[in-house]
C-alpha cells in the first residue's frame, strides 16, 4: 500500500500515529512537528524507537572498537605484533565503517529504519565470530589480522542508519537531545568494549578491583558474547521498532544534497569533532600501553600503568558529553557550542602535549641482546626509576586528555544540532509560514538533513582512521616521539576548525548567524 505525507496544516485532528500502519510496522501519517499529534502518542512512538535505536548502535559500537581493546592484550596471548602493526588494526575498522554509512544513511529510506536495523544488527554476528576465530590462533598470517579487523567496520555503520532513522521521529525543538542521546548511547559502546573486555577475558580490570585469571586470557569470550547480543539486537528491532513512510526517498534525491556548500563544512568540522572522538578512543588503550607501561616478553609482569584501568576513560567521558551538546545547542545555539567545543580541543591537546614533554625515555635492551629468562629477570634501577616518573605523570596526561574527550562530546552533540537547523533554514525561502510550498520544503528539509548526517558521519568517522595511523608514523623512530609529534598535528587541525566555524555561522553578516544556527 502507497501513502502520501499530510500536512498538519491540512486536516484536524490530527492522526493517531498507530493509524494507516502496514504490514511489517510501518506507520504511514507522522507529523512530529504538530503539537497535538506529538502529544496524543507520537512522542511514545518515538520514544520506544529512540531507546531499542540506542541498544543496536551501542552494540554496533561496541564490536567496532572491539579491536582497540583485544589490540592492546594480543601480545599476552602470544602475538609478535610491532606498535605500528597493532594501530593499524585499530584503524582500519574505522576506515571501513566510514564508507559504510553512506549505504547505510541511504538504506534506510529505501528499506524502512526497522528493517535496516534488524539486517544491521544480524550483520554484527560476523565480525564477532570471525573474531573470536583468529584470535584462538598465533600462528595466523597479519594480513587475514587485518580483513577480519576490517568486518568490524559494519559496526560504524549502524551509527549512520541510526541517527538517519531517528532524525525523522523528532521534531526540530527536540532533535539536538534525542540525536544526542542516541549518539551519546552508542558512542558509550565505545567505553564498555574497553572496560569489560579485559574482565570478560580473564585479564584484570576494573581499577585493579578484578585480578587477571590463573586460567590465562580467553580473547575469544568477547566474540561470542557479542555474537549472541547481536542476535538479540535483531530480535528488540523486529519487536520493538517502527517504519516511517514519510521517511521514503530515492538515492538520488539524498545525493543531491552534496551540491550544498554546508554538506562539505559540516563533514569538515565533523572531522573534528567525532573523527576525533572514535580516533582517540581507538588508539587510547595502546597510547597509554606505549608511554606509561614496560613489560619486555609477555611472560613476565609489567611496570607501570595499565590500560585496562583507564583506557576506556576517554570514551566514557566523550560518550557522556555529547548529549550535553545536544542540550545546548537547543538552548544556545549550535554554532556557537561547537565553537566553544573546538577552543576546549585546543586547550585540551596544548595540555596533553605539555604532559608528554615531561616524559623520559625508558632505557632498553641493546639490540641484538638475548631474550632474558623469566626465571630470572629483574628490572633494572634505572628502568623502573623512567616508569615510576612516568606514571608520576600519567594524572596530568589522563586529566588533559580527557578535556579533549568532553569537548569532543560537546562538539558531536552541537554539529548534529547544527545540520538540521542549517537545512530548515533553507526552507524558510520556500514561501510564508504555513504555506503548501513552505510546508513541502520543511519535509525536505528533513530527508535532506538526514543525508547530510549520513554524509557528515561517513567523513568525519574518517578521523578515525587517520587518528591512529598518525600515532603510529612510521616515518618516526621513537613510538613516543611519533604520539609526540602527532598532537602538534591535531592542535594546528583543531584551530582551523575554529576559524571555519566562526567563518560560516558565527560571523555576524552570515547568513547562518542571522539565522541562528
Amino acid at each position: 500500500m502507497t501513502s502520501v505525507a499530510i500536512s498538519p496544516h491540512d486536516h484536524q485532528p490530527p492522526p493517531s500515529p498507530r493509524a494507516g500502519r502496514r504490514t511489517g510496522r510501518w506507520i504511514d501519517d507522522w507529523e512530529p512537528e504538530d503539537p497535538a499529534f506529538w502529544e496524543s502518542g507520537g512522542k511514545e512512538v518515538a520514544r520506544r524507537n529512540l531507546i531499542w535505536s540506542i541498544f543496536g548502535e551501542h552494540l554496533g559500537f561496541s564490536i567496532w572498537l572491539m579491536w582497540s581493546a583485544a589490540a592492546a592484550l594480543l601480545t599476552k596471548v602470544g602475538f609478535t605484533f610491532t606498535p605500528e602493526q597493532l594501530f593499524w588494526l585499530v584503524a582500519v575498522p574505522n576506515l571501513v565503517g566510514s564508507l559504510l554509512r553512506l549505504p547505510y544513511t541511504f538504506a534506510v529510506p529505501k528499506f524502512g529504519g526497522r528493517n535496516w536495523a534488524i539486517f544491521s544488527a544480524l550483520m554484527l554476528v560476523l565480525p564477532t565470530l570471525l573474531f573470536a576465530w583468529v584470535v584462538q590462533r598465533p600462528d595466523t598470517p597479519y594480513w587475514v589480522f587485518i580483513v577480519v579487523a576490517a568486518t568490524a567496520g559494519v559496526g560504524g555503520g549502524n551509527f549512520a542508519s541510526s541517527m538517519a532513522s531517528i532524525n525523522f521521529f523528532y521534531p526540530l525543538r527536540l532533535k539536538g537531545s534525542a540525536l544526542g542521546l542516541n549518539a551519546a548511547g552508542g558512542n558509550l559502546g565505545v567505553a564498555m568494549i574497553q572496560f569489560f573486555m579485559p574482565i570478560i577475558v580473564g585479564g584484570a580490570g576494573a581499577f585493579g578491583l578484578v585480578e587477571a585469571s590463573r586460567n590465562g586470557i580467553m580473547l575469544e569470550r568477547a566474540g561470542y558474547l557479542y555474537a549472541a547480543l547481536a542476535a538479540v539486537a535483531a530480535l528488540t528491532a523486529y519487536f520493538f521498532m517502527n517504519n516511517l513512510s514519510s521517511a521514503h526517498s530515492r538515492p538520488r534525491e539524498q545525493l543531491a544534497v552534496v551540491k550544498y556548500k554546508h554538506t562539505w563544512v559540516m563533514s569538515f568540522l565533523y572531522i573534528g569533532t567525532f573523527g576525533s572522538f572514535i580516533g582517540y578512543s581507538a588508539a587510547m588503550p595502546l597510547l597509554i600501553k606505549i608511554n606509561f607501561f614496560n613489560q619486555p616478553i609477555p611472560t613476565i609482569p609489567g611496570i607501570g600503568i595499565n590500560f585496562a584501568f583507564y583506557g576506556f576513560l576517554g570514551a566514557l567521558v566523550g560518550s557522556l558529553t555529547r548529549p550535553f551538546g545536544g542540550w545546548l545547542a537547543d538552548r544556545l545555539g549550535g554554532a556557537l557550542v561547537t565553537f566553544g567545543a573546538f577552543v576546549g580541543m585546543i586547550v585540551g591537546t596544548v595540555l596533553v602535549m605539555v604532559a608528554l614533554a615531561h616524559l623520559v625515555v625508558v632505557p632498553k635492551p641493546a639490540a641484538g641482546a638475548p631474550v632474558p629468562d623469566p626465571a630470572t629477570f629483574q628490572y633494572s634501577d634505572a628502568v623502573r626509576a623512567a616508569v615510576d616518573h612516568n606514571a608520576d605523570v600519567f594524572p596530568w596526561f589522563l586529566a588533559a586528555f580527557l578535556v579533549v574527550f568532553a569537548a569532543t562530546g560537546i562538539g558531536n552533540g552541537s554539529t548534529y544540532r547544527m545540520i538540521p537547523s542549517i537545512w530548515r533554514a533553507y526552507a524558510t525561502t520556500a514561501g510564508a509560514e504555513g504555506s503548501p510550498e513552505r510546508g513541502a520544503a520543511e519535509r525536505k528539509s528533513t530527508t535532506e538533513a538526514s543525508a547530510v548526517i549520513g554524509i557528515a558521519g561517513a567523513i568525519g568517522a574518517l578521523g578515525g582512521f587517520l587518528i591512529p595511523i598518525t600515532f603510529s608514523a612510521p616515518w618516526v623512530a621513537d613510538p613516543v616521539d611519533a604520539v609526540k609529534s602527532a598532537f602538534v598535528v591535531f592542535t594546528i587541525f583543531y584551530v582551523v576548525c575554529l576559524a571555519v566555524t566562526w567563518l560560516f555561522y558565527l560571523r555576524p553578516k552570515s547568513i547562518m548567524a542571522k539565522a541562528g544556527v
